[in-house]
């Protein structure tokens, strides 16, 4: 039969009760800097990716109804310029 001593007895409940809290302390630190992260992360203002490809193809639309007026525009310039003298801004 073994006997048990005391000491050894309350130093392992120590260790083990060190041992909880520790494991304890880890959780709730991991939760808090989860929590800080998604916090931060909240503040920003982030796109979604579709939001995102929605604005770049109505800037290629724009830009595309940009040129074609400017086009338009230096041709109705060109037929109406009287002769010899260049239209304004060319």
């Amino acid at each position: 039969m073994q006997s048990e001593n005391p000491l050894f007895a309350d130093l392992a409940k120590m260790l083990n009760s060190a041992a909880g809290t520790m494991a304890g302390m880890g959780r709730e630190a991991r939760d808090a800097a989860r929590e800080r992260f998604k916090e931060t992360l909240g503040g920003m203002d982030f796109v979604s990716r579709e939001e995102f490809d929605a604005v770049k193809d109505m800037a290629a639309k724009a830009r595309e109804e940009t040129e074609a007026l400017k086009a338009r525009i230096a041709a109705l310039e060109a037929g109406n310029a009287p002769k010899g003298k260049k239209p304004a801004g060319t």
